[in-house]
């Protein structure tokens, strides 16, 4: 089992959406308002100059089949998206258990 972190420019939270509902996927956990900076990204702090805000979703996946077709699909998905700063980012991490 894995568990993904799925991180995005909120302006892109209806393109992820769909994202999801194309590749099945109707379980997740969503923090709406966060903020943060990655590696190489402008900060995205919600005033100013960095006004922007970013979402999580969090993603529980007993089927790793599910989560690759979800990887796929980001991946095509930011090849769409001009600004490598504004790109989806996907966390991996393994996931022992689920209670």
């Amino acid at each position: 089992m894995k568990m993904a972190f799925l991180v995005h420019n909120e302006y892109y939270t209806p393109r992820m959406m769909q994202l999801l509902t194309d590749a099945g996927i109707d379980y997740y956990t969503r923090w709406d308002h966060a903020q943060g900076k990655g590696h190489g990204t402008d900060p995205h702090l919600g005033m100013g100059t960095y006004a922007s805000m970013n979402a999580v979703l969090m993603i529980a996946f007993p089927d790793e089949a599910v989560l690759d077709d979800l990887i796929q699909r980001i991946a095509a998905a930011n090849k769409e998206i001009t600004r490598a700063a504004d790109r989806i980012r996907l966390f991996q991490v393994p996931l022992d258990r689920i209670v």
